[in-house]
């Protein structure tokens, strides 16, 4: 039996795991490499060390003002896109009718691709902002709120249908009790439901801070960056860094690399966070 199963195991896992180190693995090794390296093609790289990642913060200023833009939007979004989802995951969780219809309609914005999103948004935004003569382009601040209410429109039915599912999960006993205890609405909110509730959240932070970080495609179709690249994120300012200078490959790798670390030591600490608070029903 052991001997059948260590067969099995190596037929269904070797091809999967030479799909991922082929795809993966091998690239990102490569890429880390080439981030100390100036070069045009693969086959073209010569050494430089850590000078790639020093002009990354010398010799392009946009790159910090990306990051603190990044970092901005992405504290923005955490809070607006989770308190907003965990909030209508209440409501659709009171025995509402049309519950279902509600949850497919907040959920839909999910399906549509981001480009398609920032181009929507795009004329949307103009339109209303059309009524004072300007743009989404005008100023910084417009770009930035319009970020933030296109990522809060495409990701509060995503957040919100995991909410539902951790709500659902909690005791009704424990919620019985609570009221005859004489407990109010809000105490049962957050001495029972909100605790209860946390591997949901820990989920959901981590997806938005992912997704908000990363975000690429409604940033180029939203703004791409205008005013004067005041509302470039990190992303994007890595593909323009990669493809719109001439020589900069290498430094456009770098930063590519830095932001992988970023995003996963972020990532890491909300999860540890997050974790550290959840409880056991």
């Amino acid at each position: 039996m052991n001997k059948q199963l260590k067969t099995q195991f190596a037929v269904f896992l070797l091809p999967t795991l030479a799909a991922f180190t082929m795809a993966f693995i091998l690239p990102f090794v490569m890429g880390v490499w080439l981030s100390f390296t100036k070069f045009t093609t693969v086959t073209s790289a010569e050494w430089v060390g850590l000078d790639n990642y020093i002009r990354a913060f010398t010799a392009d200023t946009d790159f910090l003002r990306a990051l603190g833009f990044t970092a901005l939007f992405t504290a923005v979004t955490i809070v607006t896109v989770n308190a907003s989802a965990f909030l209508l995951a209440l409501l659709l969780t009171r025995g509402l009718k049309g519950t279902n219809l509600f949850r497919s309609v907040f959920f839909m914005p999910n399906l549509i691709g981001g480009i398609v999103l920032g181009y929507i948004w795009n004329l949307l935004i103009n339109g209303v902002l059309s009524l004072w003569g300007v743009d989404i382009t005008f100023a910084a601040k417009y770009g930035f709120w319009g970020l933030v209410l296109l990522t809060n429109w495409q990701l509060i039915g995503y957040m919100m249908v995991i909410y539902i599912a951790g709500l659902q999960n909690i005791p009704g006993a424990l919620v019985e009790a609570a009221a005859i205890d004489g407990a109010s609405s809000t105490a049962t909110l957050f001495k029972i439901k909100i605790p209860l509730v946390m591997p949901s959240i820990t989920i959901c932070t981590f997806l938005t801070l992912t997704n908000a970080f990363k975000m690429f495609d409604q940033n180029l179709a939203l703004t791409a960056g205008a005013p004067e690249r005041q509302t470039e994120m990190l992303a994007l300012n890595i593909y323009q860094t990669f493809y719109g200078r001439i020589g900069w490959q290498g430094v456009g790798q770098a930063k590519a690399v830095m932001f992988f670390l970023l995003v996963a030591f972020l990532a890491f600490l909300q999860l540890r966070a997050t974790r550290s608070r959840e409880v056991d029903a």
